[in-house]
């Protein structure tokens, strides 16, 4: 019996032996950046800030498989339409895996930056991605070269396909495209600031959220046919549901709305345990959300009535802007606070922490994976260093970062976030 046919022996196993149902599923050394979820709706796979991504029995919370060959955080992944899986890191490479097997199948090599989405046709024959480094690229699943989407327009944060297999791209300069199959994208212009997600129902309509924390509905000519606000705090994920009436979104701040399509309005919201929760995606039947977020765990919900599946025990961290709500500084962090900590004991997070940041030299927080260019600057964090930081923005100030390109253009509001931070981060 091959290793592979062993693999599906166990998985049939632990799906039929009766083990009981977990709302959890522990696994993870950080934050769980990405999921996804199987046209079966048996398995899950996650992907994390350790580097690592994972294979699960949802229904038994039994992790079939960890795959490991990333050099970085995994921000995505996707289950193929042939049983396979798709992996992409902040390395700026993609794997494809078949469970069972300890070595990726193969890997997909273009991109100069960290990729933060993907996405599968609707044929199951193309896999879409998104990357920092200002594009997205359409792979042929078969093999042959990859199509180039250039916006050059900054960091590009998501990517779907609408119905009839055209790509879609959303980022931070808060517009989204629709990519024709030749010649110039079609821009839909959406938000204020920068978009973090999209989705695309079976009709055409696009769902796009970001920064702002307003879910809008998008008709293909550009128009918004209806918004939620979702804040305060910004969004991270959607995942529309399998039947297309209803839309998740994950936001920074630990809860998960489900938004009614046809009105607009929110149906309900999850509550975690008030850390981000980075990643959601749906079960094939409509009934479950399974996230991940800042806890380190996959978690299940019902999406009816918003409770978790199984027995849960959630401790709800200290809110860490709580106790310094009410200034300018703090409003502007707000936008910071789902990627770095303020103090070393609240957890890992797609940044380092900022806990003791004036007077540190770059690059230097231990155990936290910097890029060479950083190890090899000489620059210690002051006051003036951090406001140069987002005057001029981290890809010019800091070559190499892998923070998402962001700057702040009122000098007040980076004198405010200067004072919030010297406050904040001054007790380790």
């Amino acid at each position: 019996m091959t290793s592979f046919a062993r693999i599906l022996g166990v998985i049939a196993l632990l799906l039929l032996c009766g083990a009981p149902s977990r709302a959890q599923m522990r696994g993870h050394g950080g934050p769980v950046r990405a999921l996804a979820v199987t046209a079966d709706g048996r398995l899950a796979i996650s992907g994390g800030f350790d580097q690592s991504a994972i294979v699960w029995s949802i229904e038994t919370g039994a992790a079939l498989g960890v795959l490991r060959y990333h050099d970085g955080a995994v921000n995505a992944v996707a289950a193929l339409a042939d049983g396979r899986f798709a992996t992409a890191s902040e390395d700026g490479r993609i794997a494809l895996w078949r469970l069972g097997r300890a070595e990726p199948e193969r890997v997909l090599e273009g991109h100069t930056g960290p990729i933060v989405a993907l996405a599968v046709s609707p044929d199951g024959l193309s896999l879409a991605s998104a990357s920092w480094d200002g594009t997205a690229r359409i792979w042929p699943l078969a093999g042959g070269d990859s199509r180039l989407l250039d916006p050059q327009r900054g960091p590009v944060n998501a990517v779907a396909f609408l119905p009839g297999g055209a790509p879609v791209t959303a980022g931070a300069d808060g517009t989204v495209r629709i990519w024709p199959p030749e010649g110039a994208p079609r821009v839909l212009a959406t938000a204020p600031t920068g978009l973090n997600a999209v989705a695309v129902a079976a009709d055409g309509e696009i769902a796009a959220a970001g920064a702002d924390a307003i879910l809008r509905f998008v008709r293909a000519d550009g128009t918004v046919r209806a918004a939620a606000e979702l804040g305060p705090n910004p969004v991270i994920a959607l995942a529309l549901s399998p039947d297309g009436a209803r839309v998740a979104a994950a936001t920074a701040g630990g809860t998960i709305a489900v938004v009614d399509r046809a009105t607009g309005q929110v149906q309900l919201r999850l509550v975690g345990p008030g850390l981000p929760v980075w990643s959601l995606a749906w079960r094939p039947d409509g009934a479950e959300l399974v996230t991940g977020g800042g806890d380190r765990l996959v978690r299940r919900w019902d999406a009816k009535s918003g409770a978790p599946i199984g027995a849960l025990i959630m401790r709800r961290p200290a809110d860490p802007l709580a106790v310094r709500q009410g200034g300018r500084g703090a409003e502007v962090f707000g936008a910071c606070v789902a990627c770095h900590a303020l103090t070393s004991d609240e957890g890992e997070r797609a940044g380092p922490t900022l806990a003791g940041l004036f007077g540190r030299r770059i690059a230097s927080v231990p155990g936290y994976r910097y890029s060479d260019s950083l190890k090899r600057m000489d620059l210690v964090w002051t006051p003036e260093t951090v406001s140069r930081l987002f005057e001029i923005g981290p890809a010019r100030y800091t070559p190499g970062t892998k923070m998402p390109e962001q700057t702040i253009g009122s000098e007040a509001d980076r004198a405010a976030l200067i004072e919030f931070l010297e406050r904040a981060t001054a007790r380790h």
